[in-house]
């Protein structure tokens, strides 16, 4: 295990079941080199599996159809996802060069093969309204989230953000955004209370 790695939680074997050793790879690798490569901060490999890993895994349960993750980063929770379910198609949408070729690497290295690596900002997204979900983490405000997000969802389908404790002042805050992409059934749903001291805040809703 790298110096200063967190020791893996009893419950990440609960939470992946018989993909456990993948999220272990997928943990290993970003512990090693997501800080020299830029994708996680010097603080985080304390609190890797906690805060990042299984605090995406425990939102898989939620999902089904094809899924885009917006801002996909360091793959959480994208790639993460894709571990803890195979039989979600996962479309990771990533800007950066360099984020990219790490998506790539670790979605060969673990042989996902429900995974679709692509490089774009969500507003340059042209493939219309085809996914069934669309997931983010840590990308940006709701009422910024929303415009980016919700064009990419077809009708009936869902937004399921990752967010933290301010989720419900973010939804009081993005009303307009909310209102103008005709989002409805709007709620916070806590994930993971059962498995986690710091369980998983979901802000869900359908785009029509």
């Amino acid at each position: 295990m790298t110096a200063g790695v967190e020791e893996e939680p009893a419950v990440a074997e609960r939470i992946f079941g018989d993909r456990i050793d993948l999220a272990r790879a997928f943990t290993a690798a970003l512990a090693a080199h997501g800080e020299e490569r830029g994708l996680i901060g010097p603080l985080e490999p304390p609190r890797l599996w906690t805060r990042h890993v299984l605090n995406s895994a425990v939102t898989a349960p939620l999902f089904s159809g094809r899924v885009g993750d917006v801002g996909s980063g360091a793959g959480l929770p994208g790639l993460v996802l894709a571990i803890a379910r195979p039989d979600v198609e996962w479309v990771l949408i990533e800007p950066m060069e360099r984020r990219v070729a790490w998506l790539t690497e670790q979605k060969d290295a673990l042989g996902l093969d429900n995974v679709d690596v692509v490089r774009a900002r969500a507003e340059e997204w042209r493939r219309g309204p085809v996914l069934d979900a669309v997931t983010a983490r840590a990308v940006s405000a709701l009422k910024t989230l929303v415009p980016l997000t919700a064009p990419l969802v077809r009708d009936g389908g869902e937004l399921i953000l990752l967010k933290g404790a301010n989720a419900a002042l973010e939804i009081a805050g993005a009303e307009k955004a909310l209102r103008k992409y005709r989002i409805a059934n709007v709620r916070v749903e806590v994930v993971g209370e059962d498995l986690l001291a710091e369980p998983t805040r979901v802000v869900r809703a359908t785009v029509r």
